[in-house]
């Protein structure tokens, strides 16, 4: 199974994941990056500074299969929305 990063972007901060999580595809590691960042916007109190951050998904090679702003994690929905139902 594959193994993918989530860096962790904010202005020209970067925190880097050193350990990954094996996936099944990049659908998978795109639900994990939403999920994560939902998570940290529910845990962190400086909400502003990380609505302006960029999670950084990159594969085992270091390229970078998606970049998913925290922005965005916000506004999309999940199978688990009421609304979807």
């Amino acid at each position: 199974m594959p193994r993918y990063f989530f860096h962790t972007q904010i202005g020209d901060d970067l925190i880097s994941d050193p350990t990954g999580v094996e996936l099944r595809d990049p659908d998978a590691a795109w639900d994990k990056a939403r999920d994560t960042i939902r998570a940290a916007l529910r845990e962190r109190g400086d909400q502003a500074r990380l609505l302006t951050a960029c999670l950084i998904v990159a594969d085992a090679a270091g390229d970078i299969v998606l970049e998913f702003p925290f922005s965005e994690g916000v506004a999309l929905p999940t199978t688990d929305d009421p609304i979807l139902h």
